[in-house]
């Protein structure tokens, strides 16, 4: 922990690493939905008719949408087909932040039994010339920093 009154940078978003289970994907060039939300129970009581009680609830935990380059490498479509003919395969997973020199680990959240929900393809344009981009959306039954 950093001494008081000592600067401390915040982490840049960029230079991140998404492991998967058994999946060798090289890169990927955005990483989104690492969230969870608890829900509330509103209660009243007895005899206190004016204030309501909040008690936490169930927690969900947002969909992971990863996004990168379209290569040769078909793991994560093969994964998307094994969902879509019926056989679920789950996968547990980090997200990984590096330091500028891209040489220490500085932050990881590891996401639990994961499974690909959504799979889109990148939009064509004969007159563009940005690269094709596939996109994957993950389900997941925990988030944890660690």
């Amino acid at each position: 922990m950093p001494q008081t009154g000592q600067r401390v940078d915040p982490y840049r978003s960029f230079n991140f690493l998404v492991e998967l289970d058994g999946i060798a994907q090289a890169s990927f060039t955005e990483c989104s939905g690492l969230g969870s939300t608890t829900e509330v129970i509103e209660n009243r009581e007895g005899g206190d008719n004016t204030t309501v009680r909040k008690l936490p609830g169930k927690t969900t935990y947002t969909d992971i949408t990863l996004k990168w380059g379209a290569t040769t490498s078909m793991e994560l479509w093969e994964w998307r087909l094994q969902i879509v003919q019926g056989l679920v395969v789950r996968k547990n997973g980090s997200i990984v932040v590096f330091d500028l020199a891209n040489r220490t680990e500085v932050v990881r959240w590891n996401f639990d039994r994961a499974w690909p929900t959504k799979w889109e393809g990148s939009a064509f344009n004969a007159k563009g010339s940005e690269i094709l981009v596939e996109t994957l959306v993950l389900a997941h039954e925990g988030l944890a920093r660690v």
